[in-house]
């Protein structure tokens, strides 16, 4: 009876390595992706709440998932193979203030609430394709590495202008894409982008039962 206890116990703890092994991601697990899009958090683990897909939390890959995943809409452009390079904005350190990191889009965005400036990584955007200037302001992407071996991907809202005829991401967005490392041996990624709803308007409607 008690090695027949003692081997159902040590499967039980086999299976549970077994399961924690699978579900762990980013550079904790040399760089790899979560499956079914789940969200990487910044501990390596996959998952689908705020805590694991929040920028703000310091999510790896496939940032927005639940926050909520936005889906295509914003005019629906899109572009491949896209050159994106890094801009140190770090946003957390200066508590999201778009005028602390002195972005184009501050003029008209800045007042905008804390959870909309936090709610996805910050992106610069200078692409030929989808607005520009102002009318691109707080728009959102769903940015995909053209890097098939990870095929990592995030939500990011435009908040700046740049010059490099691409994108410009977030120091944190550009890691959550580079999952292997290479875009960041290279200087820039080459990536996928496409213009997504943020999912920004949540409509309520009030009824009144007289």
């Amino acid at each position: 009876m008690a090695k027949t206890t003692a081997l159902l116990l040590s499967l039980v703890l086999f299976i549970i390595a077994a399961v924690a092994n699978a579900q762990q991601c980013g550079r904790q697990r040399g760089g790899a992706v979560c499956s079914g899009s789940l969200c990487c958090s910044q501990y390596g683990w996959c998952g689908s709440t705020p805590e694991y897909c929040s920028p703000s939390q310091g999510c790896q890959s496939q940032c927005g998932g639940s926050v909520p995943t936005p889906t295509p809409g914003g005019g629906g452009a899109s572009a491949q193979n896209v050159r994106a390079t890094y801009h140190l904005y770090n946003p957390q350190n200066v508590g999201w203030d778009l005028n602390a990191v002195s972005a184009y889009c501050s003029t008209w965005d800045a007042n905008k609430p804390l959870a909309w400036r936090s709610k996805y990584g910050l992106t610069a955007f200078c692409c030929p394709v989808g607005p520009r200037g102002r009318d691109s302001c707080g728009k959102c992407l769903r940015v995909t590495s053209a890097n098939t071996r990870t095929g990592a991907q995030t939500i990011v809202r435009i908040v700046d202008q740049c010059g490099n005829g691409g994108l410009d991401l977030d120091v944190n967005v550009f890691r959550q894409i580079d999952t292997d490392g290479v875009g960041n041996q290279r200087g820039h990624l080459i990536v996928n982008y496409q213009f997504v709803d943020c999912g920004d308007n949540l409509n309520v409607s009030l009824v009144i039962y007289g």
